[in-house]
């Protein structure tokens, strides 16, 4: 039935506050915010680039240029600009490397088929062209790619290359002498275990001791963990032992006191003296169970008490409590031991061992070490510098440079980098688009110009011409010869990376290629964004009216254009929930959950 005015009543689908839009301005709205996303880590990528300062609420400071830990501290609130962080993580965590290149390459895709958004293409076929061209460019990187055996010198001088080309934009690019044999040496180690290079975060430990030069950072292969709490009699323990018999245990060595509301109920009070006997001849129990075994290391997860520490000392072994569970985990892999949950039973098959064990002065801390392990597949790496920040920092450029070589080691082939890759792989799409009929080829042609953003951000972040070098690489890989010409840093010039030994895993390039097309698919697929308002104000309204002393919240639309602001009265002088107009003579303060 028609209203008074002659206007139908209106249809109430969302809740009231819900902000909704949609169509082609809501679709480059979302490609904006996630360009205003990357020009926050644009400067960071190449060897030139610089690091970004993130201070977070809590007053830590992070100091950094991996595009993974920026994007993740930013803490992106839109919605659609999220994928962007979603993709530097996966980045992070399937190569290592690329977090930045991965986040340019996704919004210079969306850059370049914006124009085509703005003029009605339909985002479906631009979809499909660009996953098209993905397709085509991920199969021309895995054409280019230079397979190597690892077994070889020259495989190994291939991954020492592909750890230094990592560590060049790092904090430590300078000292990629001392840590690019390091890490090498560590992440062959593991391949040696058929499952080892899958768990290279639980079998490759980084210490950090804050203080002294980063060149005396070292490389352990085995196990080394700072010295645990220690109780009286520690220092009477020995410290060397040449292969020793090592027990892992998760039992309590610690004389345990009755739970307050324990009840015993005695005789004769001489029998007291056999009750506190007893809870005595528990733990010796335990003690001479380690003894007898003939361990002289004893290292358990859980708290070893000033009574075993001293019944240990007396015996000539060594104990350590409060083991953390990675540390013994990566114990145990090294000397063959068994972790024991019980001190009951223990045989010489359980026990592991290894070569030497020490404890040593590092820095103002002690480290107990293990080396020589008949298991060497675990290793840790010490890392020394002048302030936290520093070695923090150290600490995720080392991450990325095994996770590299690890990469470089399953996939055994790489390509050059400095925008060689990309470069070579724009001229192979700007050529299949000249076989594609309609829009395709506009698309394609854009996903080609798109790939120059990483050429083209190396010579910017480096402060040179980036038009002149462009042009430089366009013209020398037209030439049949010239498919590995990239960025020269040092000189503003082109060179030939690949003679250059600036070497990256294909795998890299081929991850890049995919997630950024991938995630610039799910922002152009996406038309419309309801954002609801509890999502943007916890304190905003759930319903039409409050109960008392709740909260009407800004977006809600006032009653009283219904109800004559009768209701709004009775609220106010009931202390409860205001919304709207307010009574005569009553007035409040705006602020969150409106008063």
């Amino acid at each position: 039935m028609m209203g008074p005015m002659g206007m139908r009543p209106g249809i109430i689908l969302l809740r009231e506050g819900t902000d909704t839009s949609q169509g082609k301005a809501q679709l480059i709205s979302n490609i904006n915010a996630c360009q205003a996303v990357a020009d926050a880590v644009r400067t960071t990528l190449g060897p030139r680039g610089m690091d970004k300062l993130v201070a977070s609420g809590g007053g830590r400071v992070t100091i950094s240029n991996d595009g993974a830990t920026i994007m993740k501290l930013l803490e992106v609130e839109h919605p659609a600009a999220k994928t962007l962080v979603d993709i530097s993580m996966s980045q992070d965590a399937e190569v290592g490397d690329g977090t930045t290149s991965v986040v340019l390459l996704a919004v210079e895709i969306l850059k370049q088929v914006k124009p085509f958004v703005e003029e009605g293409v339909h985002p479906q076929i631009i979809i499909r062209n660009v996953r098209s061209a993905a397709a085509i460019a991920v199969q021309k990187v895995k054409d280019l790619a230079v397979h190597f055996d690892v077994s070889t010198p020259e495989g190994e001088e291939m991954l020492l290359k592909t750890a230094s080309t990592a560590l060049n934009s790092k904090l430590i690019a300078s000292h990629q002498d001392l840590f690019a044999p390091m890490i090498v040496d560590a992440v062959k180690s593991l391949s040696a275990d058929a499952d080892g290079l899958d768990d290279l975060r639980g079998m490759i430990a980084i210490k950090k001791i804050p203080g002294g030069d980063v060149r005396q950072s070292f490389l352990v292969k085995g196990v080394a963990f700072k010295k645990t709490f220690s109780y009286a009699g520690f220092e009477q323990m020995t410290k060397r032992f040449s292969n020793p018999k090592i027990l892992l245990l998760n039992v309590e060595l610690e004389l345990k006191n009755e739970k307050e509301n324990a009840e015993v109920r005695i005789e004769d009070p001489s029998e007291y003296q056999s009750i506190v006997d007893a809870e005595w001849q528990v733990i010796y129990d335990k003690l001479d169970s380690c003894v007898d075994c003939g361990a002289n290391i004893v290292l358990s997860k859980l708290p070893i008490g000033d009574l075993a520490t001293q019944y240990f000392a007396d015996r000539g072994l060594f104990c350590a409590g409060r083991v953390e569970d990675g540390d013994l985990k990566r114990v145990a892999k090294a000397t063959g031991a068994t972790v024991q949950t019980s001190t009951n039973g223990i045989f010489e098959g359980v026990l592991g061992t290894c070569g030497e064990f020490e404890e040593k002065q590092v820095g103002d801390a002690r480290f107990n070490l293990f080396t020589g392990c008949p298991c060497a597949t675990t290793s840790t790496m010490v890392l020394r510098g002048g302030s936290e920040q520093f070695i923090a920092e150290s600490e995720r450029s080392i991450h990325d440079a095994l996770m590299v070589v690890k990469r470089s080691l399953k996939s055994k082939s790489v390509v050059a980098g400095g925008g060689a890759v990309e470069l070579e792989v724009s001229r192979h799409l700007r050529q299949h688009a000249l076989t594609i009929e309609g829009k395709g080829q506009l698309i394609v042609s854009a996903f080609a110009k798109a790939l120059e953003i990483v050429p083209r951000q190396l010579c910017d972040n480096a402060g040179f011409d980036s038009n002149d070098v462009l042009s430089s690489l366009r013209k020398r890989h037209a030439s049949d010869d010239g498919k590995w010409y990239g960025v020269d840093i040092e000189t503003g010039g082109v060179t030939d990376t690949f003679e250059s030994g600036i070497w990256e895993p294909s795998d890299n390039k081929s991850n890049s290629l995919a997630s950024a097309a991938e995630a610039a698919g799910v922002i152009l697929s996406i038309d419309e964004t309801v954002i609801n308002p509890r999502s943007q104000d916890p304190g905003a309204a759930t319903g039409m009216m409050g109960g008392p002393g709740g909260g009407g919240g800004m977006g809600q639309k006032p009653l009283s254009n219904m109800m004559g602001g009768a209701m709004d009265m009775v609220n106010a002088q009931k202390g409860g929930s205001r919304s709207g107009n307010l009574g005569q003579g009553v007035s409040y303060m705006k602020g969150r959950g409106g008063g």
